[in-house]
């Protein structure tokens, strides 16, 4: 009666531990599907894949929080036409066309509904959505922020203006409203 009791229990643990191995397991693909690069960044930064998994849930859940909105097509359009401004005065001042850009995708964020307090909590909001084209953003934002002195060449400030582009670019295009504004 007691071995049986004793298999029973023992086999009861083995299903559960083997349940939560594949629930962690699926959770970390999830996650690594998701957010690709960042994920292995920031269990790097965490110095923990638990703590990492730990952090990257919290941003979802916070992202889920946040009131991320479309933008009419004839806002899509401005912003547009703000870019190529940006870009033409790159040719004449590229340091200050660097700012512009960064203060344009900042504006563009905020106008989606991603908080815009700091550059940190930037990168993790749009991490959620965005962890492609983050790294874009890092690098543009390194770059940005020794530009003006002589530390940054001109092939490096045409380089983050491309950076800056391409997360630009995917804020622009990842809304789903029709051309009146109304979500499809």
């Amino acid at each position: 009666m007691w071995t049986t009791i004793v298999i029973i229990v023992a086999a009861v643990i083995v299903v559960a531990l083997v349940a939560l191995a594949l629930r962690t397991m699926s959770r970390r693909r999830h996650l690594r599907e998701r957010y690709g690069p960042e994920y292995e960044r920031t269990v790097k930064a965490k110095h923990s894949r638990g703590a990492a998994e730990r952090d990257l849930k919290a941003r979802e859940e916070r992202h889920e929080a946040l009131e991320i909105r479309p933008l009419p097509a004839r806002v899509r359009d401005q912003y547009a036409r703000d870019w190529n401004t940006v870009q033409e005065r790159f040719v004449d001042d590229p340091d200050q066309a660097v700012g512009e850009a960064d203060r344009l995708v900042t504006t563009l964020m905020s106008e989606r509904g991603y908080p815009t307090e700091s550059y940190e909590q930037q990168t993790r909001d749009l991490s959620v959505e965005h962890s492609r084209t983050l790294e874009h953003y890092r690098a543009a934002h390194e770059i940005n922020q020794r530009a003006g002195g002589r530390e940054t060449s001109t092939e490096e400030l045409r380089t983050a203006m491309v950076h800056y582009r391409a997360l630009f670019d995917e804020l622009l295009r990842g809304d789903t409203s029709s051309p009146d504004g109304e979500h499809r």
